[in-house]
C-alpha cells in the first residue's frame, strides 16, 4: 500500500518512518525544499530519530521525501500532520491545514482514505474540511473515505513512541472508522475507536487542557512556596508519594510547544462559540503567559534591578533536549528583561541561532544566569560563581 503523510515535522516524520519500518510505501511530504533535501540524503530533522532510521528506510524504498503533490494521486491512504498554531491575536490559526486540505482534495483518487492528525476544534471534521475535500476533489461522498485521529507526540520521550501510545480513531462511517484502524494497526499496538469525528477532537483537547490547567496550577504554588521559603519541588515529591488520587506536575517558566498553550485555547474559543464559559482554560492560559513577567521580577530582586546588567538566559527551547522554539515563553522572558535595561545573551546549543541572534558560550561573564530550559548536555559550572536563577524551583 502506498500512503502520503502531508507535512514531515515533529508529527509527520515519526509517523512516516513508523508506517515505512512496516511494509508501507510511504511519500513524505512537505513544502520545505530545503527540509526534504536534507531528509532525502538521510539526515533527520528530529531529535526523536536518527540520521540512521532515515537512511535505512530511504535504501530500503519504503520512504521518499518529496515536495511534489501528485504523490497524493498515488496513494491510498493520506494523512494530514500539518500544525495549528495560533494566530498573533492567540485565535486558532487553521491556515496552513486547510490549504494542505485543498491540495489534498485537488489530488485524490477515487477510493482514497484521508486521515487527519492536527489538532483541531469539535466539528472542524465535519464543517469544514471534509467539504473542502468533497468541492476540491469534485468526487462523491460515497467515493472517499474520511477519518480523524489526533496526533499523541511526546518528542524526546524514551518511554511512549508510536508503537506503544494508544491511538483514538474515528470515521465519518464504521466501515471509514475500521478501514483506519486496520491502517494503524501495522505499525500501533493500540487502537480505540471513537464513536464520533467531534468525540476524537474533543477527547485530544481534553488531554492537553488538562495539563495546562495542571501546570499552571503548580507554577501558581510554586510562587507561594517562593514567598513562604520552601521548595516546591519537595512538596511535590512529598504529594507524589500516595499511590492514588494524585499525579505529580512540575513548575517552570510557563508551557510552550505545539501542544499545550495551543490545544486548550482551541478547546475555549469553541465553548465561546456555543455560549459556555471556559473559566478554567481561560485562567490557566492566563497565569501561564504571566509566569516569564513573574521570572522578570525575581530577576530584580535577585541581584537589584537589572539597568545595564549582563544577564545570561540558558536554554530557549520549549522543553528540555529539544531544539523546538515555537510558542516558548522564553521568547517573552527576554523581552521584559531586555524592557527593564538588561544586557541579555542567551545560550542554546541545540537551537543555535534564533530571533536573528547567536546563542554565547557559558561563561562566569554575567552579572545572572537564569536557567529557563534546563537540557541534558549543560555544564553549569562553566558560569562560576554567577547568581543562578533556576526557573525550575521555588527557592
Amino acid at each position: 500500500m502506498r500512503i502520503t503523510v502531508v507535512g514531515q515535522g515533529y508529527v509527520g516524520l515519526p509517523l512516516s518512518i513508523a508506517a515505512a519500518e512496516s511494509g508501507y510505501i510511504v511519500f513524505g511530504l512537505d513544502n520545505n525544499e530545503k527540509k526534504i533535501q536534507l531528509l532525502s540524503q538521510g539526515k533527520s530533522t528530529i531529535e526523536d530519530l536518527t540520521d540512521a532510521a532515515i537512511k535505512k528506510s530511504i535504501i530500503s524504498k519504503n520512504y521518499i521525501p518529496t515536495t511534489s503533490q501528485e504523490v497524493i494521486a498515488e496513494s491510498q491512504v493520506i494523512l494530514i500532520c500539518v500544525p495549528t498554531p495560533l494566530s498573533a491575536s492567540h485565535q486558532p490559526d487553521l491556515s496552513a491545514l486547510i490549504n494542505a486540505t485543498i491540495t489534498v482534495g485537488q489530488n485524490l483518487k477515487k477510493g482514497a482514505l484521508v486521515i487527519v492528525e492536527s489538532t483541531i476544534e469539535p466539528g472542524t471534521c465535519r464543517n469544514v474540511l471534509w467539504p473542502i475535500i468533497l468541492k476540491e476533489s469534485g468526487l462523491k461522498s460515497n467515493d472517499l473515505e474520511f477519518a480523524y485521529s489526533p496526533e499523541r507526540i511526546d518528542p524526546t520521550n524514551v518511554k511512549w513512541g508510536i508503537r506503544n501510545t494508544p491511538k483514538l480513531v474515528a470515521g465519518l462511517t464504521e466501515i471509514t472508522s475500521n478501514r483506519a484502524k486496520l491502517f494503524y494497526e501495522k505499525f500501533i499496538d493500540s487502537i480505540t475507536i471513537c464513536s464520533s469525528l467531534e468525540i476524537a477532537e474533543t477527547a485530544k483537547l481534553l488531554e492537553n487542557s488538562f495539563r495546562l490547567v495542571n501546570i499552571s496550577f503548580i507554577n501558581e504554588l510554586a510562587i507561594f512556596c517562593q514567598k513562604i521559603g520552601i521548595d516546591i519541588t519537595e512538596v511535590i515529591s512529598a504529594a507524589a508519594t500516595k499511590p492514588y488520587g494524585f499525579m505529580p506536575f512540575y513548575p517552570s517558566i510557563g508551557v510552550g510547544g505545539h501542544c499545550i498553550p495551543v490545544d486548550p485555547i482551541y478547546l475555549a474559543n469553541a465553548a465561546k462559540v456555543v455560549g459556555v464559559p471556559s473559566r478554567f482554560i481561560e485562567l490557566a492560559d492566563q497565569i501561564n503567559q504571566e509566569m516569564p513577567g513573574y521570572f522578570v521580577g525575581r530577576a530584580e530582586e535577585k541581584i537589584g534591578g537589572l539597568k545595564a546588567k549582563k544577564v545570561l538566559v540558558v536554554g530557549v527551547s520549549y522543553k528540555p533536549n529539544v531544539a523546538d522554539v515555537r510558542e516558548s515563553p522564553v521568547e517573552a522572558l527576554i523581552t521584559g528583561l531586555k524592557q527593564k535595561g538588561a544586557q541579555v545573551s542567551w545560550h542554546d546549543d541545540l537551537v543555535k541561532v534564533w530571533n536573528g541572534e547567536e546563542s554565547v558560550a557559558l561563561s562566569s561573564d554575567f552579572d545572572l544566569a537564569i536557567i529557563a530550559t534546563p537540557h541534558e548536555y549543560l555544564d553549569l559550572s562553566k558560569l562560576g560563581y554567577v547568581p543562578i536563577l533556576n526557573t525550575r524551583g521555588s527557592i
